[in-house]
């Protein structure tokens, strides 16, 4: 007699596992994602330790020889810079962004070019979303038809596992990991079951023989990476593609990197030949900026190790409604309304009448709380109709008593404004420390937001 197979009902958005099937699951407040599978699937569950005895662990010092990571240029210094310097040996790498975003074509162009580097390493494409004559294709009208990457069309992790065990491979993309499956696991493609099995097969697989895996995820429509979320605790380096469809600016940006720092980014812009890196994006964002344009402020931000310059839009309007609109793009909107109520409650600024739009320039998103006081210069200068000097960069944290508080790196963002051109900077109190910046640019030292106020009348 068989044994009896073990029913457990998963949520395909989060993981969450429930005893019977519910409607919504209570983890992630979705509806409709539990799905029943078989407990065990993949030989994660029901094992039996019993079977051979564990042998002891040897433990070292912190102390010792560090080895040298050796890295693989992708020969696209954006992609480098975001990875921490280039490809690493036995390293994960998951990329997750929108649909149509560039995910395939941004790792097709990568693919292509270190196929092409002098020592001819091996690379392997491997799609099962797409058959082979829709990548060549694409390939063809990005003009990369004659580069020798090896490409197929598979979803059965087996075959590709075996077939990959008897190559010399150096990198491999898999696109994308939500149309894997493996055998053993009784559950649909997609699913939190077959993603994770099919992951830690690749993964095992990668780390053994060395080669750096690519692993293409896709996103849920919170914009997070669809499947359990132990996928990316799994991997060693998750990226994310940001980008908005009516902008040509595509961002990359690393949210988790063990050979690398976190928070960095890559600019891409795409173009009828694919992507294109963007060495200066600041110039870029602020190419089209027009000075003279009340509601318009250039604040100086950091992303990762670089310096970033946007402009930064607001159009204050009386309201129409009983409640007053608040639209932000590129921003976090609970941010907008924590500076909103200080700007109220201690400057006295009436915008409970007032509609308030913020917009970040390029498609760019913003998080860091720096921008505060760009976005409150942008709202006072819509409101008062009153343009603020062209040649003036503005950043700094705002609190709740109104104080304007230190943020990091000030000497990095003065350096990429004054080789922009900048003459003037409104920053937070007692944080210009290097001297050198202070014949170069007019620097306005701030303490309380009030001051600001009074600084532009």
């Amino acid at each position: 007699m068989s044994k009896k197979e073990l029913k457990q009902f998963v949520c395909q958005n989060c993981g969450s596992v429930y005893p019977k099937w519910q409607g919504k699951c209570d983890s992630c407040g979705e509806w409709n994602t539990i799905v029943e599978e078989v407990a065990g699937g993949g030989g994660f569950s029901n094992i039996n330790y019993n079977k051979r005895k564990g042998k002891e662990i040897e433990f070292v010092s912190l102390s010792g020889i560090q080895e040298k990571l050796d890295r693989l240029s992708t020969q696209i210094n954006e992609l480098d810079r975001v990875c921490g310097g280039g490809l690493v040996s036995g390293s994960v790498i998951l990329v997750g962004g929108d649909p149509g975003i560039g995910k395939s074509t941004l790792l097709l162009q990568a693919c292509s070019k270190v196929a092409d580097l002098p020592q001819r390493p091996e690379v392997y494409y491997i799609s099962g979303e797409e058959a082979v004559d829709q990548v060549r294709i694409r390939a063809k009208r990005l003009g990369l038809e004659k580069s020798p990457v090896n490409l197929a069309s598979c979803t059965e992790i087996k075959d590709i596992i075996t077939t990959l065990e008897k190559s010399k491979a150096s990198v491999v993309v898999i696109d994308s990991i939500q149309t894997m499956y493996l055998d053993e696991v009784e559950s649909t493609p997609g699913s939190v079951s077959q993603v994770r099995a099919c992951c830690y097969e690749l993964i095992k697989l990668a780390k053994r023989k060395g080669f750096t895996l690519f692993l293409v995820g896709h996103v849920t429509k919170q914009g997070e990476i669809a499947g359990p979320r132990v996928l990316e605790h799994m991997v060693d380096t998750v990226l994310y593609f940001e980008g908005e469809r009516g902008h040509h600016f595509r961002i990359l940006r690393a949210v988790k990197n063990r050979y690398g720092a976190t928070d960095e980014i890559g600019v891409f812009e795409m173009q009828d030949k694919g992507l294109v890196e963007v060495a200066n994006p600041s110039a870029l964002f602020l190419a089209e900026r027009q000075g003279n344009i009340s509601g318009s402020c250039v604040f100086a931000g950091v992303e990762g190790s670089r310096p970033v310059l946007v402009e930064i839009q607001a159009l204050v309007s009386p309201t129409g409604y009983s409640s007053p609109k608040r639209a932000v793009v590129g921003w976090d909107s609970n941010r907008l309304a924590m500076v909103l109520a200080v700007l109220e409650a201690r400057c006295g600024i009436n915008l409970s009448s007032q509609d308030v739009y913020l917009n970040i320039a390029g498609g760019l998103r913003i998080s860091e709380p720096a921008a505060d006081l760009a976005v409150a210069l942008a709202v006072i200068s819509s409101l008062r109709n009153k343009p603020l000097p062209a040649d003036m960069v503005i950043f700094g944290e705002i609190g709740l008593s109104g104080e304007v508080r230190a943020v990091s790196q000030p000497s990095l963002r003065l350096k990429e404004a004054k080789k922009l051109g900048f003459s003037n900077a409104i920053i937070p109190q007692g944080r210009a420390n290097d001297k050198k910046f202070l014949a170069d640019i007019t620097l306005h030292e701030i303490g309380n937001i009030q001051r600001v106020i009074n600084l532009l009348d």
